[in-house]
């Protein structure tokens, strides 16, 4: 085992049979992680945990799994989730805008996933296609599950937990649409804002798409600017977190822009590392640096090589590096850095 395990059972002849048990498997990549997940299930056993919690833990393990083998081909395409109403008809005008966000981000090479069911879902997998389609859907008592588009496609995964489903979307997805709807479009909305804002998940373009005229997204931003904004529950700098529009062109350019010149982020030692495709000028960093002084922590933003930990992991090593020590809160304002750097 080349890296040992942080997490154990807290029994050392039950440690000792895991590493022996592991070591039979061959030589896997990551057998620490292998470990402390068999000692984990080891402790729930111990713990005497009730029949439910584990039927929960291993069912999520479970669906997690498939949904990587699911993907797992596909990791090198953007891809972007859309979401909205599952009681859009084909003949509203929001379906038909889906259709054409779907298929114009085809023709620029992405990838779409929905949620698999009728509606907004619909659309996007009909403008899209279903070659380039994932479908991530969910059982539900009282509305179709799967859209006939995804008919025994085997990119096709119906998800018994919202929650397993919500971090499918959010780890395999480069960007975000939502169309009006329901309860389960908003909740949506509010989970990708809250894990931008918080850095709980990498920052994304979010795109909140109607149809000229609609007041849905309109009427959203009129609360969202009496009531958060006012009472001071967020600031002027959170809007940057999202791009509210009725223009299919403009949605699309957000989405594929954001990863003009941007790739790809990772923290390593304490300091924020973005890997970009194009080096700044030495004027373009000055001004950088004098622009965002207010989240660099301390130092400067600087350009650097791969750190030996990217170079272990052979990660993106042919991109170049900007390095900062990031205060870990303006998110909002990192979101304004990207665009800056995008716009080189």
């Amino acid at each position: 085992m080349t890296k040992k395990p942080r997490y154990h059972s807290g029994d050392l002849q039950v440690d000792a049979r895991i590493d022996a048990f592991v070591g039979t498997l061959g030589d896997i990549a990551d057998s620490d992680l292998i470990f402390e997940m068999i000692a984990a299930a080891v402790g729930l056993a111990r713990d005497n945990a009730d029949r439910g919690d584990i039927k929960i833990a291993n069912a999520a393990v479970q669906e997690l799994r498939r949904s990587f083998q699911l993907f797992a081909p596909y990791r090198t395409v953007r891809k972007v989730s859309i979401f909205g109403s599952a009681r859009t008809a084909s003949d509203d005008p929001l379906y038909r805008q889906t259709v054409d966000l779907a298929r114009s981000l085809s023709d620029r090479d992405w990838m779409v996933i929905t949620g698999a069911g009728p509606g907004i879902m619909e659309a996007g997998v009909e403008g899209a296609g279903a070659e380039n389609s994932f479908g991530a859907g969910i059982e539900l008592p009282f509305e179709p599950s799967m859209t006939e588009f995804l008919d025994n496609d085997p990119k096709l995964m119906v998800f018994r937990y919202f929650f397993t489903r919500k971090i499918t979307f959010l780890k395999e997805s480069d960007g975000f649409v939502i169309l009006p709807g329901g309860f389960g479009t908003l909740d949506e909305v509010y989970e990708l804002l809250t894990l931008s804002h918080t850095g709980k998940a990498p920052l994304c373009p979010i795109v909140l798409l109607d149809v000229p005229g609609g007041t849905y997204w309109r009427r959203w931003r009129e609360f969202i600017d009496d009531e958060l904004l006012a009472g001071r529950y967020i600031s002027e700098f959170d809007k940057n977190l999202f791009l509210i529009t009725d223009d299919v062109d403009e949605a699309v350019n957000e989405v594929d822009g954001f990863y003009t010149n941007f790739c790809s982020q990772r923290h390593v030692n304490g300091s924020l590392v973005l890997r970009i495709k194009k080096a700044p000028t030495e004027e373009q960093l000055t001004d950088l640096n004098v622009e965002f002084a207010d989240i660099v922590a301390r130092g400067n933003i600087e350009i650097v090589g791969p750190s030996r930990y990217e170079i272990a992991d052979d990660d993106a090593l042919d991109l170049t590096r900007l390095r900062f020590r990031f205060d870990r809160h303006g998110f909002a304002r990192l979101r304004e850095l990207l665009n800056r750097i995008n716009s080189w």
